[in-house]
């Protein structure tokens, strides 16, 4: 990997796979938002991430929106492939694809519904690391999936060489620290929560994997470059206009908030698969009027947004 795809440094968007009106993925669609991200300066992209719905397709089209997206992206940022099945086989499986169609690392969910006990997960995630020469981003996200990738387990498998970061979506910043304090330089952290971002980049994250860049690229970008810079003044006032938006990422509707906001920023479609719908009634009023607001205001914008 080159030094301009170093992993793990800035903005990653975890961006979202666009479907055309039978709910059908809309490939052409999908690697527009990818480009885009791109040209608007993010330094990284998550595919079939939360946001990319990943357990709303099927196996085949998650090895197409894999390839899509390599195409689109054609090696200018590195690509990580969200891994989010049901089994460890499965999980296998899908981590030998994505190396084969290209992607540049993996983001190594615990298995989907069932709760694993320690060495369950532990033995999870030792297993499709070994089954793969990628590097892997563990995802630690205790509210959304009921399963905290603990001390203990960060432990037993640091002698896994290529599980080399986490992504904290963990809602109490003092994780970060933590993980720092007992690991060192064992575990690259990235921040993984969008309304504690900020505050998980000043502890020590290296970067910070999003889900509201997808409507606003160009501030979350100069966030980022702000506070490396040592401008703190200038970071806190584009986290201070961006917050409300950013607490939608911690909610469980937060892919329809963040295709809605996609949609009215002329950036890609809010349609979803069902189980999720798109929001409706009072949410949806108040979603829009943030989008609205914040799109009014923006600090940062050089594209106007469509009519």
């Amino acid at each position: 990997m080159t030094a301009s795809k170093t992993l793990w440094k800035g903005v990653y968007p975890a961006a979202t796979t666009q479907f055309a009106t039978d709910l059908s993925i809309d490939y052409e669609a999908t690697q527009k938002v990818q480009s885009a991200l791109v040209d608007d300066g993010v330094n990284g992209l998550i595919l079939l991430g939360t946001c990319g719905e990943n357990n709303s397709l099927e196996a085949d089209e998650k090895r197409k929106v894999l390839a899509a997206g390599v195409e689109a992206v054609n090696g200018r940022v590195p690509l990580v492939a969200g891994v989010s099945e049901f089994t460890t086989a499965r999980a296998i499986d899908y981590a030998r694809d994505a190396e084969k169609i290209g992607v540049d690392a993996l983001m190594l969910l615990p298995a989907m519904v069932y709760v694993p006990k320690a060495e369950e997960l532990q033995a999870h995630f030792r297993a499709v690391a070994e089954a793969t020469s990628l590097p892997i981003m563990l995802y630690n996200n205790p509210p959304a999936y009921r399963v905290n990738v603990d001390f203990a387990t960060l432990e037993a498998i640091r002698d896994v060489p290529n599980i080399v970061a986490i992504k904290e979506s963990a809602p109490d910043t003092r994780r970060i620290t933590d993980v720092i304090n007992r690991f060192g330089d064992r575990y690259t952290v990235m921040a993984g929560l969008d309304d504690v971002a900020l505050e998980g980049l000043l502890l020590g994250a290296s970067g910070w994997v999003s889900g509201l860049t997808s409507a606003f690229p160009e501030e979350s970008v100069r966030l980022v470059a702000a506070l490396d810079e040592g401008n703190l003044e200038e970071a806190l006032a584009i986290y201070r206009w961006f917050m409300p938006l950013l607490h939608l990422d911690a909610e469980h509707d937060l892919v329809q908030s963040i295709k809605l906001a996609e949609a009215i920023m002329g950036r890609g479609s809010e349609r979803v698969r069902m189980p999720r719908m798109p929001l409706s009634g009072e949410r949806r009023k108040e979603v829009t009027a943030w989008v609205e607001q914040c799109a009014a205001t923006r600090p940062c914008a050089k594209t106007p947004v469509a009519a």
